[in-house]
């Protein structure tokens, strides 16, 4: 067998996970295969960036991974770093409603109600409004199989209140989208799936999801979510160090891609070329019709849209802090005054993220109808988080320091018909462009476990392709 070139480009989680992967399996089988990661910037990881700033441990991009989900957990017991995992506090949680917070409900999976009692006992909804939710129990199942949005979903079956300050805070904050546009079927297809089968969300819920351990001698629940001691970036560390076998070729970014008739030509910023026999893309959509300029059908990919946020991180005394809430921190409801979206008290979610006697707030801003903010200025970001903060908190003064960070038009957003148009891509690329993958958060899945799944997939296609 001749030996083989593939090229990654994209060097966050996915492509990361990709050439892990991929390296792992080439050693195992001694295949004749060469692996190089590309990345347009000068530092790894992609929206994962952990920083160290007088005794804090700062998340500039996300800040944890979710248990539940396998592939993270496994990746960091082979990396050797598992040792290493810390589980979020269970703490508290609140909804901000309306200039009130609300502890966030207990019985709930994902901000959907699932159990009667809590939602009854909830102070989060009128009378009209809980027995409108529980209307899930009885209203018939939909008939038609087309994608409906998320949000239409959830209100067909709660109505607009439970949705409005529960559900949408929730899920519109996990994706930093329109809860009214999201693809029930790309996004949360399980919920579609459990009013087919169970003619209602809450009886799914009650017969797929664990129930509370009942005995008092149990242990604590774990948190949902896990980083690592000295923060996320650890894995990418471990992830960087464990590519003995890639070449790395960073701040030199893909301008453009074109097929040969034996396999592919890739020009750099430099005006270097390199060749491949197979590609894996990991970068944005918004990159690829770039890329591969000549393809027309993969303008479509421009349709996909994303957003942009800023993510606003705050240090203060704790005495600064005067009216002081016990809990890990809270949701705003979209029809609230307010221009943050939520609010983490890090040094409480995460121990030893702050120095003793300090506090760590980490505030988001960014709502689909409020993109705007995310470009004003640093001082604009943090006035305005400062000012819808102590509309609740009471802060005093100003904080010790602060980090901003930015993702613009970093979030791919899963509209109705996102996985149509995802096929129609796909298609297209495997008729015209064979041994290239298009892999990643744009078409897939959203989160840091889901990328980790993706570049493994990618990986295998690769070597099934090349051997």
């Amino acid at each position: 067998m001749d030996r083989k070139n593939v090229v990654i480009v994209g060097g966050g989680i996915t492509g990361l996970s990709a050439a892990y992967h991929l390296q792992k399996k080439v050693k195992a089988a001694k295949l004749p295969i060469d692996i190089t990661l590309v990345e347009g910037s000068d530092r790894l990881g992609g929206r994962i960036h952990t920083v160290k700033k007088d005794g804090f441990t700062i998340e500039k991009g996300p800040d944890s991974l979710l248990a539940r989900k396998p592939a993270a957990m496994a990746l960091a017991e082979e990396l050797g770093i598992s040792d290493q995992v810390k589980r979020n506090s269970t703490g508290q949680s609140f909804m901000l409603i309306k200039d009130r917070l609300h502890k966030m409900p207990k019985g709930a999976y994902m901000g959907v109600p699932k159990e009667v009692g809590p939602l009854l006992r909830s102070n989060s909804f009128t009378l009209s409004g809980k027995l409108r939710g529980l209307m899930d129990l009885v209203k018939p199942k939909k008939k038609s199989k087309e994608d409906e949005s998320l949000g239409h979903f959830m209100r067909r079956r709660f109505g607009d209140q439970i949705v409005d300050n529960q559900i949408d805070p929730l899920l519109s904050g996990i994706h930093s989208g329109d809860l009214d546009q999201m693809s029930l079927q790309a996004i949360y297809p399980v919920f579609g799936e459990m009013e087919q089968e169970y003619g209602s969300v809450m009886k799914g819920l009650n017969k797929t999801m664990p129930k509370p351990a009942k005995n008092k001698k149990a242990k604590p629940a774990q948190g949902q979510f896990f980083s690592f001691t000295n923060g996320l970036q650890t894995l990418v560390h471990a992830l960087e160090a464990s590519l003995d076998s890639v070449e790395i070729i960073r701040g030199n970014k893909v301008n453009h891609m074109e097929k040969k008739e034996a396999g592919y030509h890739l020009l750099l910023d430099s005006g270097e070329v390199l060749t491949a026999d197979f590609v894996l893309s990991a970068v944005p959509h918004t990159q690829v019709p770039g890329m591969l300029s000549k393809h027309q059908p993969l303008q479509e990919l421009y349709n996909i849209p994303a957003t942009s946020t800023a993510n606003v991180v705050l240090a203060f005394d704790e005495k600064q802090i005067k009216r002081d809430l016990d809990g890990t921190g809270f949701l705003v409801t979209r029809n609230s005054n307010y221009r943050i979206t939520a609010c983490t008290w890090a040094h409480r979610k995460w121990e030893g993220t702050a120095p003793a006697g300090k506090a760590l707030l980490r505030c988001y801003v960014g709502k689909p109808s409020d993109q705007d903010i995310v470009k004003a200025s640093d001082q604009t970001l943090v006035d305005t988080v400062l000012k819808d903060l102590n509309k609740v908190m009471k802060v005093k003064g100003q904080p010790l320091f602060y980090e901003v960070t930015r993702f613009i038009d970093a979030r791919p957003q899963y509209h109705t018909g996102h996985l149509e148009l995802v096929r129609r891509v796909r298609d297209y690329v495997a008729a015209n462009l064979p041994n290239l993958e298009l892999i990643g958060s744009s078409y897939d899945g959203t989160g840091l476990p889901d990328c980790i799944e993706h570049g493994q997939k990618g990986a295998d296609l690769a070597l099934e392709a090349l051997t």
